[in-house]
C-alpha cells in the first residue's frame, strides 16, 4: 500500500507538471480602436489566420476577438488576464511598459503599422502651429499622452527650448476622430484644428478650406510606428507555440493586405460599419507610400527617450531590445 501510495503521488505530480506546462487553446485579442492602424487584426479575424497557422503547426488554437478599443480599457484587460495580446500606439505602450517593469513586465511583440498623422486646420491665421492663438483648440485623441500631443511637445522643445516643452498642451482637447472630423468640416468655431490619422485626414483634405500645417514624420525626422502589439512576460514565457502562431498570423496579414488591397479595403470598410467611405477611396489611401504594415519598430526609441526626458517615464530603455521580446525584425528596428 505504501508503494502504491508513492506511485500514485508521483503520478499526480507528473500530471500536475504536464497541466502546468499546457499552453492556452484560445487567444483573447481586443480589436483596438479601429481604422487603418488596426487593419491587420481584422484581416486575421476575417481569414482565421491564427487557426490556420496553428493547424499548420499541428495543434488547435482559436481566436476570441473582442470589440474593445482605447488604451486604458485594453491595458486593464491585459493586466487582469482577460486579454492575451493588446494593440496601441507607442506612447501608450511605453507608459504600460514603464509601469509594469517590476510586475507584469509587459513588452512589445511587434510593430504593426507605420503611418503619419497630420495637423489639419481651417483657421486662416494658422499657417504654422506657431501662429496659434489663445482661443484656438486642437482636437487630439488624448491630451498630453497621445501621439500628436507628444509630437507637439517634441516640436515645442526643439524650437523653443526645454522650458517650453508643454507650450501647446493648453490648446489641445480630447475628441475621437469621427467627432473631430465633423467639428472641423462643419466650421465649428471652437475646434479649428485636428491632428488626424488615416482615413480621417484624407476625408478632411477633400474640403478645399482645410489644409495641413504639420505632420508627425517632419517632427520625428522620418516614419514612425503608429500601432504595435504587446503582451506580458508571463504569457510569452508560458505559451511559446501560441505566441509564435500569433506572430506568424500577423505577418501573413501584412502579405494579404499587400497582395489584394481591394479585398483588404473591403474588410476595413466592413469593420467601420460599411459606410462613410467607398472601397476605392480606401484602396487609394492604402496605396499611399507613407502607409504600410511591418513588424519592425520605427522611431519607438525616440518616443521612449523623449518621454523619459520629460518625466513621463521613470525608466529609460537602453535599446529597442529592452522594450520588445526577441525577434529578428524587432532587433533591426529602432
Amino acid at each position: 500500500m505504501k508503494k502504491f501510495a508513492i506511485l500514485l503521488s508521483l503520478g499526480t505530480l507528473a500530471l500536475m507538471s504536464i497541466t502546468a506546462k499546457a499552453e492556452v487553446s484560445e487567444l483573447r485579442i481586443p480589436l483596438g480602436a479601429g481604422g487603418f492602424g488596426f487593419l491587420p487584426l481584422h484581416i486575421m479575424k476575417k481569414y482565421q489566420l491564427i487557426e490556420k497557422k496553428a493547424a499548420e503547426a499541428g495543434f488547435n488554437l482559436t481566436a476570441n476577438w473582442a470589440n474593445v478599443g482605447g488604451p486604458s480599457v485594453m491595458n486593464d484587460a491585459l493586466l487582469s488576464g482577460s486579454a492575451d495580446f493588446i494593440s496601441a500606439g507607442p506612447p501608450a505602450f511605453l507608459i504600460l511598459w514603464d509601469r509594469t517593469k517590476s510586475s507584469a513586465k509587459v513588452k512589445g511583440v511587434a510593430a504593426m503599422s507605420t503611418m503619419p498623422m497630420y495637423l489639419n486646420t481651417r483657421a486662416d491665421h494658422l499657417r504654422t502651429i506657431d501662429d496659434i492663438k489663445d482661443d484656438d483648440k486642437i482636437a487630439v485623441t488624448a491630451v498630453k499622452v497621445s501621439i500628436p500631443a507628444i509630437i507637439m511637445q517634441m516640436y515645442a522643445r526643439q524650437k523653443y527650448g526645454t522650458t517650453e516643452t508643454f507650450k501647446f498642451d493648453r490648446y489641445t482637447v480630447s475628441m475621437q476622430h469621427p467627432d473631430s472630423v465633423v467639428a472641423l468640416l462643419s466650421g465649428n468655431k471652437q475646434i479649428m484644428s485636428h491632428y488626424a490619422s488615416a482615413p480621417f485626414h484624407q476625408r478632411e483634405r477633400k474640403d478645399p478650406a482645410i489644409r495641413t500645417i504639420m505632420n508627425t514624420n517632419d517632427v520625428m525626422g522620418g516614419p514612425q510606428t503608429f500601432t504595435m502589439i504587446s503582451t506580458t512576460t508571463k504569457f510569452h514565457d508560458e505559451n511559446p507555440k501560441a505566441y509564435a502562431t500569433f506572430v506568424a498570423a500577423l505577418k501573413q496579414s501584412f502579405e494579404i493586405i499587400s497582395a489584394d488591397k481591394k479585398a483588404a479595403a473591403q474588410v476595413l470598410l466592413d469593420s467601420m460599419g460599411g459606410k462613410g467611405w467607398t472601397v476605392d477611396e480606401l484602396v487609394e489611401i492604402l496605396n499611399e507610400p507613407d502607409i504600410y504594415y511591418t513588424t519592425k519598430p520605427e522611431n519607438v526609441m525616440k518616443y521612449a527617450t523623449f518621454m523619459h526626458d520629460i518625466g513621463t517615464l521613470k525608466n529609460e530603455p537602453a535599446s529597442i531590445k529592452e522594450l520588445f521580446f526577441a525577434d529578428i525584425d524587432v532587433s533591426a528596428g529602432n
